[in-house]
């Protein structure tokens, strides 16, 4: 069984189609990545695999359970976390990380915790207010908040938003290890460099349906490219 299964999605606003009928599939444990220029339709593929948006036609199955006809079964897997996802500015850190565990856990919301301490790594600051915080320790505390449940599936818009090298470099890191440990990973970035360091595949999209798909060395080879940026400038014209 496939983690992902899409198949001619569709998503429309009124008249406007803002994806045209994609297929792909994602298998259990990979990190796969969804690529293409602003407005291609990422952010709403996104969205509607984490079941936040309605399917306007085709059919999407998260481990084999259909988005539009059993929602709520697949919140209970997967964790979402958007480019402009925001945190409680009035809790600390470690507030915020209990106030989130208590919807995923009545039995070890202390153990939750920690693991999202862990990947977050604001040291100290994780006793500090949010709001006290800088964009980079805010995208790691979410991170941490989107990981510390160990989902089956983790959606990551943009995950190193915001994050100096350094940072930037351990949340890799942190989101291959979850990889291994078998969560699958679904993201979209515009770092190339980060898409081609972290994804086993991609899939690249450009106003509303999938240009070109394959194994980041595959489609190196395929376009004399010396790196997926490259690649990406010569099949988004």
């Amino acid at each position: 069984m496939k983690t992902v299964e899409v198949t001619n999605f569709v998503k429309s606003y009124g008249k406007l189609e803002a994806v045209k009928g994609i297929s792909f599939s994602i298998d259990k444990g990979e990190i796969f990545g969804l690529i293409g220029p602003n407005g291609a339709g990422k952010t709403t593929t996104l969205r509607v695999i984490s079941t936040l948006l309605q399917i306007t036609s085709g059919t999407i199955q998260v481990f084999g359970i259909n988005v539009k006809q059993q929602p709520d079964q697949i919140r209970k897997l997967i964790s979402y976390l958007p480019e402009d996802a925001g945190a409680y500015k009035n809790l600390t850190g470690r507030q915020y990380l209990q106030f989130i565990a208590n919807f995923f856990t009545n039995d070890q919301p202390k153990q939750m915790v920690e693991k999202g301490i862990i990947i977050a790594d604001l040291g100290d600051r994780i006793d500090d207010k949010v709001d006290t915080y800088s964009k980079g320790m805010k995208r790691r505390l979410l991170v941490g908040r989107a990981l510390m449940n160990e989902p089956k599936l983790a959606i990551l818009d943009e995950p190193t938003s915001g994050l100096d090298v350094r940072n930037a470099q351990e949340i890799r890191g942190i989101i291959k290890e979850t990889a291994q440990n078998g969560t699958t990973i679904l993201l979209s970035s515009h770092n190339m460099l980060e898409v081609e360091y972290l994804c086993d595949r991609i899939s690249l999209i450009s106003d509303g349906r999938i240009i070109v798909e394959g194994r980041p060395k595959d489609l190196k080879q395929r376009y004399h490219a010396e790196n997926i940026e490259e690649v990406f400038m010569k099949v988004v014209q």
